[in-house]
């Protein structure tokens, strides 16, 4: 039984640190937490651009057993690699070293062969819903293609023993989609990094801003998928109603110098990382998330840990932290009238703004990341012995044969 002894953890993933996403940072501080509470993770990844493969030696870093793998450039994505098909490879290494478990947190072509291979050799297998690849679609011009990618993405879900989604209301609409063995794990923030502490008068003077200006920020990745039409027609108003105010922009992608050329008094300070980045959201009033294509969406509770009020659509993260009124301003998904007016309006009334950035920040304080960890150890835990409770009949009907 595996109730209280450290488990082997087989974790695939197509991004990890230093790459700079939501599934890279969470899933690194999930990875974290295990190795904490004593578990032996094996984390296989593709190579990242100045890296070269393990071959199927692993190389121990940071407590944990570190296996790259070989992988390609994502087009369009500069700083992303994807995973080739590896299933022959990940079965001879499971042979040898067999995990109690193999968590998939990406459904690449790595995802692909680790869930096969998995299987192969009857593991258990546990993966995260992470990305909307579906509704992605739509924002690059294929969106022919999203009833087959849904169609996809449920049958690579159901053939594992598990899966997690961040939200509740995203786990019912994967359970609608015919999605099966749902768990919800939410994510945390870290508070000792983002923090309202951070905020910088000087940093601000170099975006423009002065002390009494209101400055709108946005972060994430610079694409078609983030919906930033709807954050441009925002600010917009906003400008057009409340002098000084000014728009920052954090992050780097295929749409950045298309924005700029087109609103050259917006502030682009591409990518940002730890402190740095901590110190871009502290010194900000207001955050203003218009994408609709996430699963959670971790800008938004390190905006709220960072004290900034909430202007976005009801749905992932904010549909779930953010109380109207409170910690911010929802819009129904799809409003965008409806959008625009709420950060218009949270925009020219600071003491609120301000006040609701309190607000935030309380709440971002109860999002720590030990009882997330504790939560997916246990998911862990009870995928690996209903597996086992699975295949004992079979095991005793063999030994009486």
């Amino acid at each position: 039984m595996t109730s209280d002894r450290p488990l082997r953890i087989a974790c695939v993933t197509e991004t990890y640190p230093p790459e700079v996403n939501g599934v890279a940072v969470t899933l690194a501080r999930v990875v974290e937490g295990l190795v904490a509470r004593g578990h032996v993770l094996d984390l296989l990844r593709p190579c990242q651009a100045d890296e070269t493969a393990t071959g199927d030696r692993p190389v121990s870093v940071d407590g944990l057993l570190l296996h790259r793998l070989p992988g390609l450039p994502i087009p369009g994505y500069r700083d992303l690699r994807m995973g080739l098909p590896a299933a022959r490879r990940l079965r001879r290494l499971w042979r040898i070293e067999r995990p109690d478990i193999v968590h998939i947190a990406t459904e690449g072509p790595l995802g692909e062969s680790a869930l096969r291979a998995a299987r192969s050799l009857g593991l258990p297998v546990s993966s995260d819903f992470r990305t909307n690849f579906d509704a992605y679609s739509d924002h690059y011009g294929i969106g022919f293609l999203r009833r087959p990618i849904t169609a996809w993405l449920r049958h690579f879900h159901n053939r594992c023993d598990a899966t997690m989604a961040p939200t509740e209301a995203l786990r019912h609409t994967l359970a609608d989609q015919g999605y099966r063995q749902l768990h919800v794990v939410t994510r945390g923030v870290d508070t000792e990094r983002f923090q309202p502490a951070r905020r910088s008068d000087a940093l601000r003077a170099q975006w423009g801003a002065g002390a009494d200006d209101v400055v709108v920020l946005h972060v994430g990745r610079v694409a078609a998928e983030k919906n930033l039409a709807v954050l441009s027609a925002a600010f917009e108003a906003i400008a057009a109603q409340v002098p000084g105010a000014r728009l920052v922009v954090v992050g780097d992608g295929p749409q950045r110098g298309e924005l700029q050329a087109r609103h050259p008094d917006v502030v682009f300070t591409g990518q940002q990382r730890g402190d740095d980045l901590a110190r871009h959201y502290a010194s900000a009033d207001l955050f203003v998330f218009a994408s609709l294509t996430e699963t959670f969406g971790n800008v938004t509770t390190e905006a709220m840990a960072s004290g900034l009020a909430i202007a976005a659509y009801d749905h992932a993260a904010a549909g779930q932290l953010v109380e109207p009124g409170v910690e911010g301003l929802l819009a129904a998904p799809g409003d965008e009238r409806a959008f625009v007016a709420q950060a218009l309006s949270l925009a020219r009334d600071l003491p609120r703004c301000r006040a609701m950035g309190r607000h935030a920040r309380q709440r971002a304080e109860g999002l720590g990341w030990d009882a997330i960890v504790a939560r997916f150890e246990a998911i862990l835990r009870g995928t690996i012995a209903a597996r086992e409770t699975a295949t004992a009949p079979q095991t005793a009907r063999s030994a009486v044969a």
